[in-house]
């Protein structure tokens, strides 16, 4: 009787362990930019509203081809003319990881120094992106 008292003990101990892990789990989300023009603006507002609402949220922006262009110094909107760094900013003090994929970088014969120091730097930003998706289980958003 009493090594069942303990395996019941036990077991209501663990599920109650992985219960509380799921429903305390971060959400994760990787937010894919290949057009800053088109993306950039509507990207950056999303993850704001997103964190507005979900402020725990993990999130990682991986950006390639024409996506970096929304982390390069001086970097704007053209047709709201709004500039994309003070925006930046504000999400990465609210934890959002800004990622440009190096072999756009090296492709497009750009330097590291081109990018405002908030950037970060993947050596693929579509290996990043599937990593991050399939071995990392991030939610996956293309704005």
């Amino acid at each position: 009787m009493n090594m069942i008292k303990r395996f019941f003990t036990l077991l209501i101990i663990t599920c109650g362990f992985s219960l509380s892990a799921a429903v305390c789990a971060q959400d994760k989300v990787v937010y894919h930019i290949d057009n800053a023009e088109i993306q950039g603006i509507k990207a950056l507002r999303n993850m704001r509203n997103h964190l507005d609402v979900a402020p725990d949220t993990k999130i990682i922006v991986v950006m390639h081809a024409e996506g970096i262009d929304l982390m390069m110094e001086g970097a704007k909107n053209q047709k709201a003319n709004i500039e994309y760094a003070p925006l930046i900013g504000a999400l990465k003090s609210r934890g959002v990881e800004f990622e440009v994929c190096e072999i756009t970088i090296k492709t497009r014969n750009l330097s590291k120094d081109s990018f405002i120091l908030d950037a970060d730097f993947t050596p693929s930003g579509v290996v990043r992106i599937t990593n991050l998706q399939y071995k990392d289980k991030f939610a996956y958003i293309k704005p």
